[in-house]
């Protein structure tokens, strides 16, 4: 069946392995460098700093916000360590550009990236003119995904109406928020289709032909 999304007038994109494959191994190189800084912080061995570092993004959503909170780092230190990450492992999908480029109504990023990473990676993707905003994590005051606070000051700014929203999301507990708000949901990724979760209502492997094949709003 077509996934019916002729109700939607505006799409919410997250950025890092849902507009692009997990199977790249870019965010490999992401975490590497994580994992490096927080040993680097705390002094500890390199497994156990990932240990720590897993930890704070299970409770935080977001490495970055524990340690703000529990080791005073600086965001935007923590930010650079990603802003000249080689990008050679993200291809174009000329597909996608057009599938993308061809949804009616606004596109927007909703990322916990910060906005020059955003950037980087959606020009390299030949993406970058085709939404009308980055909503990043300085946007929405360090509230990441998916803390709900996050969600309400991304609505807030601007002026979505869930029911016509529908959210893209390789990670399944950042859905749920979206969708407790009337948000449609869809969980993209090489896991999407095992998942189970009531609160997830369209799952894909691949965002592409997901998206060629919806069923989409007539334009007036």
């Amino acid at each position: 069946m077509r996934p019916d999304l002729s109700h939607i007038d505006t799409w919410l994109f997250d950025l890092d392995n849902t507009l692009y494959p997990a199977e790249s191994g870019f965010m490999g190189q992401v975490e590497g460098r994580m994992t490096a800084f927080v040993a680097k912080v705390t002094g500890l061995p390199m497994e156990e700093a990932y240990g720590l570092q897993k930890k704070y993004l299970a409770e935080h959503g977001l490495t970055l916000k524990g340690l703000m909170l529990h080791h005073g780092v600086d965001p935007a230190d923590f930010h650079a360590l990603f802003h000249d990450l080689s990008l050679e492992l993200l291809a174009q999908d000329p597909e996608l550009v057009a599938a993308i480029a061809s949804l009616p109504g606004r596109r927007l990023i909703f990322t916990n990236a910060d906005d020059k990473h955003a950037e980087r990676v959606l020009a390299h993707l030949g993406l970058r003119g085709l939404f009308d905003d980055v909503f990043h994590i300085h946007s929405f005051g360090f509230a990441p995904k998916p803390d709900p606070l996050g969600f309400q000051r991304m609505i807030d700014a601007h002026g979505l109406s869930p029911s016509t929203t529908s959210f893209f999301e390789d990670s399944e507990h950042n859905l749920k928020p979206a969708a407790d708000l009337g948000m449609t949901t869809v969980l993209v990724g090489s896991k999407a289709l095992a998942s189970t979760a009531p609160f997830v209502h369209y799952r894909t492997d691949k965002l592409t032909p997901f998206l060629t094949a919806a069923r989409l709003k007539e334009a007036n």
